[in-house]
């Protein structure tokens, strides 16, 4: 229909910040917001450092919408032998930067009464899985993180969510060589009802729908994408 609006129109020249931009999901994010017009404010560095986010949105600039793009490589440690440094680690990398971002990109955000986050997390945070604690912990806390500061900030007009995911192709945790394996592809078929991995351009797109100004009642959600794995 003529005049009607298209999800990811609201983009066009908005200042999209994506973290960890050659990890993860970031090589398909920036991608996707670029496609949609959006001015993308791609950082490459990690964020465990308790200084580094703060560097890293004062380079950036004003934020509109920022894709909280955190990986790291998952321990696979039995849940008796997780040590203080694993531990520590991965919530550095993937928890600990949350309130840094929340301290320096929501302030404006609510001031302008408009804003979006989007955290790209893991459905491990939804379903259990062997020797995974340590990361699934980290995950869940993400999740918690985001039904909290999603519940403060929506009358803000300002909508924080989070993309569960999992058997999504990306370099991190699904690279070729993984892949490959004839192991990996019988869980696949065995595990995902959809029987298939995930494109990270599927994903990317989720994430620039949950960006786009068209779509504002979506609020504090960690929403699964992971072909029927989690609900």
């Amino acid at each position: 229909m003529s005049g009607t609006p298209r999800i990811g129109d609201s983009l066009k020249g908005q200042r999209v910040l994506v973290t960890q931009s050659g990890d993860f999901m970031g090589p398909a994010l920036c991608e996707a917001f670029a496609a949609h017009g959006a001015m993308v404010l791609a950082d490459e560095r990690a964020l465990d450092a308790p200084e580094a986010v703060h560097a890293m949105v004062q380079a950036a600039g004003e934020v509109q919408v920022l894709v909280a793009n955190l990986g790291v490589p998952a321990p696979s440690t039995y849940a008796h032998e997780v040590g203080d440094d694993e531990w520590r680690h991965v919530f550095a990398h993937l928890v600990d930067p949350l309130p840094r971002l929340a301290r320096d990109v929501l302030p404006g955000m609510i001031a302008r009464r408009a804003g979006k986050i989007v955290v790209m997390g893991s459905a491990t945070a939804l379903r259990g899985q062997r020797r995974t604690s340590t990361y699934s912990a980290a995950r869940g806390a993400q999740l918690a993180w985001v039904r909290a500061v999603g519940a403060e900030v929506a009358p803000h007009n300002v909508q924080v969510n989070l993309i569960a995911q999992n058997f999504v192709e990306n370099p991190m945790y699904y690279p070729p060589e993984v892949q490959a394996l004839d192991a990996f592809q019988k869980r696949l078929k065995r595990e995902v009802p959809a029987g298939r991995l995930a494109t990270a351009q599927e994903d990317a797109l989720f994430a620039v729908f949950l960006a786009s100004s068209e779509v504002n009642f979506i609020a504090g959600q960690g929403i699964a994408f992971s072909g029927g794995w989690a609900v």
